[in-house]
């Protein structure tokens, strides 16, 4: 029961950290100094059989996303650096911002994350997504 606790507890950590990143980088300012309406955080835990190359093309295919579905309004992506060690074997953060879940929900049904979805399912071992409203 304890470590299911602790495993909650640094998951929102780690969530927190990506929401830290959405209002001070780049999805902030490019709405007109106004928060947007819907950031999807999504971590990745690759398979312990996923080469470096796998998981390139997986980082290659997430970028290529908000060039093909235009209701993505800003996209940032990174690795874990966190020495705190506490990521759980997530190693991958992705955010992408919508002006509302409308449009979020217009990307989740969109042939292009469809079939970004399929190319994941050999390389992934897990997947975390949450989505919010920004807050100040």
């Amino acid at each position: 029961m304890k470590l299911a606790a602790i495993t909650s507890i640094v998951l929102v950590i780690t969530l927190g950290c990506c929401a830290f990143v959405a209002f001070s980088g780049s999805a902030f300012a490019a709405n007109g100094g106004k928060p947007a309406g819907l950031r999807h955080v999504v971590l990745f835990k690759f398979k312990d059989s996923a080469t470096p190359e796998n998981v390139a093309t997986v980082e290659k295919a997430f970028a290529a996303l908000p060039k093909n579905i235009d209701v993505v309004r800003d996209y940032e992506w990174g690795t874990n650096v966190s020495p705190e060690n506490l990521n759980q074997g997530y190693t991958h953060c992705f955010l992408l911002t919508f002006d509302s879940a409308r449009d979020r929900d217009a990307y989740l049904v969109h042939p292009a994350h469809k079939e970004f979805g399929k190319l994941l399912g050999p390389f992934l071992d897990k997947v975390t997504v949450v989505d919010f409203e920004p807050k100040r």
